[in-house]
């Protein structure tokens, strides 16, 4: 796929290759199924997935890329310390920072934020930082709650990537 429509020049014959590359193939990306992808979660001091499901999943049209990820923490679970990242399938371009929605469900839900800056390839999720605390705080084995088996992330961000 391009990212640029084609120069055409006058007098050009179009042939049916051409017109397939410049039309239809960019029309057809915009339906592609999503791509599945496994993201990387690390942390200051990495936690480890143990019997814990994580899938990621993403659509890329042209640099447009959205992101989903999930993450169900088993009973072998370990948390790590320090703030959490998941890796994403391509680095975001430079110049903005991209923000997207979190969802924990522990023993309360939790609404948050995905936070992704440019130029970087893993994005965090922000949590209020206690139950009477609306600052966020990166989200970590602690934040915004004790993580345990069963509990469910679920992550979207919509950025632009590098290339």
């Amino acid at each position: 796929m391009t990212f640029a429509p084609r120069t055409w020049v006058v007098g050009e014959v179009v042939s049916a290759a051409i017109m397939n590359q410049e039309i239809r193939d960019q029309f057809n990306s915009m339906f592609d199924a999503w791509t599945t992808y496994t993201p990387t979660w690390t942390a200051t001091t990495n936690p480890g997935l143990g019997n814990g499901i994580m899938t990621g999943r993403y659509l890329k049209v042209g640099r447009k890329c959205v992101v989903v990820v999930r993450l169900e923490m088993g009973s072998t679970t370990t948390y790590g310390s320090g703030g959490y990242n998941f890796g994403l399938p391509f680095a975001a371009a430079g110049g903005a920072d991209y923000l997207g929605t979190a969802r924990l469900v522990s023993a309360a839900a939790w609404n948050g934020q995905t936070v992704l800056s440019g130029g970087n390839s893993a994005f965090n999720c922000t949590f209020p930082a206690a139950t009477a605390d609306s600052r966020s705080a990166t989200m970590s084995g602690t934040i915004p709650s004790t993580l345990a088996a069963g509990h469910i992330l679920r992550a979207q961000i919509e950025y632009q990537t590098a290339s």
